[in-house]
């Protein structure tokens, strides 16, 4: 990210959480139904043969439920830890090491993508540039859908699971993700928001999908 020392900060606190981040949650999508009717929404555009990134994957349990489906799925993570979570336990998923501000992608590579609660760790400056990023590695008309906690504040973490870490979760304004999107190169096609589940964190949650245009 710009601000290299948040960029660090963000690695070495997911790093030490991750074998337990797996295991927590490599079934969540089991109790998110508008999730899943999203991910299907978007696995059905994507252009066939083309693969489905998953940017900040975590250990991946979203790219292996794509690609349980059918899908190419490629999981990019800034965590080492959590891409090795990841290949310990999908062997289906391809995943890479890498920054959502300098994707390990070719131009054009992917057909759609997705980035589930990923940007809430990027400074406000940043996101833009992360948009221009993700449409780089899409191909013309290509999807992206993202997801992100609704609001203006940010929740910082010290201790998580019992280890020390230093991360920021960012609650976001969604006409204001709205109008960036445009500005790096997407239409926005749908957006909409929910509540939480009774098994998640109490926030409010967008959705958008935008295409590359």
């Amino acid at each position: 990210m710009g601000d290299h020392t948040h960029h660090d900060s963000v690695r070495r606190s997911y790093d030490p959480v991750a074998e337990e981040y797996a295991a927590r949650l490599h079934d969540e999508l089991a109790g998110k139904p508008v999730d899943r009717a999203l991910l299907t929404c978007l696995l059905e555009q994507t252009e066939p043969g083309t693969a489905i990134a998953d940017l900040g994957c975590g250990p991946g349990h979203v790219a292996a439920w794509l690609a349980d489906k059918g899908a190419r799925t490629v999981g990019i993570d800034l965590s080492v830890g959590m891409i090795e979570a990841g290949r310990r336990r999908f062997s289906q998923v391809e995943f890479r090491e890498g920054d959502l501000l300098k994707l390990p992608a070719e131009d054009g590579e992917f057909g759609s993508a997705v980035a589930f609660y990923t940007i809430i760790h990027l400074d406000p400056g940043d996101l833009r540039r992360a948009f221009e990023e993700a449409r780089r590695v899409l191909r013309p008309s290509g999807l992206l859908l993202l997801s992100f906690h609704i609001g203006h504040e940010i929740r910082h973490l010290d201790e998580w699971w019992g280890h020390d870490v230093d991360v920021d979760f960012r609650f976001l304004d969604p006409a204001h993700i709205g109008g960036l999107l445009e500005a790096a190169g997407f239409t926005v096609e749908m957006r909409m928001e929910r509540g939480h589940y009774a098994h998640e964190v109490e926030t409010h949650r967008a959705y958008f999908l935008a295409r590359r245009t």
